[in-house]
């Protein structure tokens, strides 16, 4: 599989200090008692090294341990449940611990947005730690060495990073809008799927709570007052810059796939396969015949149900929910 080795510093130049101070009191401080719980062990040497936190302790203490075999993933359910935007992020995620060849198991939750840390979805569940989002869940792996953007110089990954966060800013607000501004999908597609695993009146309080907090963001983002039409320029212009990068490689960073290529099959993927009143998202990204080729190559890779490798992409898509990936 895609796997690469890496050690990732994280923001605090003093972290991996700190880190190692409270380790060697773990191994060395007799106060400490090898029957006290791992938390108070943990607790009593990030006191004793001035570690900034306990969670910052933790943080650094589980990730020396190794991948365990039990690793859950948390998002909701896809057949009545899941939304265009978590569903491309949980997509990314589950194409990402492929691609590091991690083992993992899906676990579908009604309430998953409340069960994670974050208020949004995937989150997954490794040995005492929760870890939600895309980019947190990518930095948790490579802090055990294992990372796909290894054999990438500081410039590549600087590029590598600045793309990460063009899809994020467009392909992921677009999603959002279409989701929840739109009022064609929210009153066809996005209200009752979002409801349909609560009870009246909860499923109509949950959905209008969740339009308005996708709305403040999207405002404060200068997205909400868009017009549809400049989304899709958005998206247009943001698919252009990626089909560039790619040009006719594998992968946007040549014959190896990176955190980028996992991000981008998750949005992408999701577009294209996911039923909308207007598909006009997908006709954009159908466009761009490399971003398409980009898709069939990690589709056929990791995930591998459609047939020979030389099957038409567009018999792909398939206008009902939800993606019947084979992920085991």
């Amino acid at each position: 599989m895609f796997v690469g080795g890496d050690s990732i510093k994280g923001e605090d130049p003093n972290y991996s200090d700190q880190v190692s101070g409270f380790l060697k009191k773990l191994d060395q401080e007799s106060l400490i008692v090898t029957n006290m719980g791992l938390e108070e062990r943990i607790r009593g040497c990030a006191a004793l090294t001035n570690c900034e936190s306990f969670d910052h302790a933790l943080a650094g203490f589980l990730s020396q341990e190794p991948w365990p075999d039990d690793v859950q993933l948390f998002q909701p359910y896809e057949t009545e449940q899941i939304l265009l935007p978590d569903n491309a992020n949980c997509l990314a995620v589950q194409t990402f611990l492929k691609m590091c060849d991690l083992k993992y198991v899906v676990e579908y939750r009604t309430n998953a947005e409340e069960m994670s840390p974050s208020g949004r979805v995937p989150f997954i569940k490794c040995g005492a730690c929760l870890i939600s989002d895309f980019e947190p869940i990518t930095s948790f792996v490579s802090n055990k060495g294992i990372s796909l953007s290894a054999h990438l110089d500081e410039v590549q990954k600087a590029d590598m990073r600045a793309f990460m966060s063009l899809v994020n800013t467009v392909l992921g607000n677009a999603e959002n809008y279409l989701t929840w501004v739109d009022d064609e999908t929210y009153s066809k597609i996005t209200k009752p799927r979002y409801g349909s695993v609560h009870p009246f009146p909860l499923n109509h309080w949950l959905c209008f709570s969740k339009r308005r907090t996708v709305l403040k963001k999207l405002s404060a983002l200068g997205w909400a007052n868009k017009s549809l039409e400049s989304v899709y320029e958005e998206v247009e212009k943001g698919c252009s810059a990626l089909s560039d990068r790619l040009e006719k490689s594998r992968f946007f960073f040549g014959e190896q796939p990176t955190e980028l290529d996992a991000l981008v099959f998750g949005h992408m993927y999701t577009i294209l396969t996911t039923p909308l009143p207007n598909n006009r998202l997908a006709s954009t990204i159908r466009g761009y015949p490399n971003i398409v080729d980009h898709c069939k190559i990690i589709e056929k890779q990791l995930f591998d149900c459609y047939g020979e490798p030389d099957d038409d992409f567009e018999d792909i898509y398939n206008p009902s929910w939800p993606l019947h990936f084979k992920l085991y």
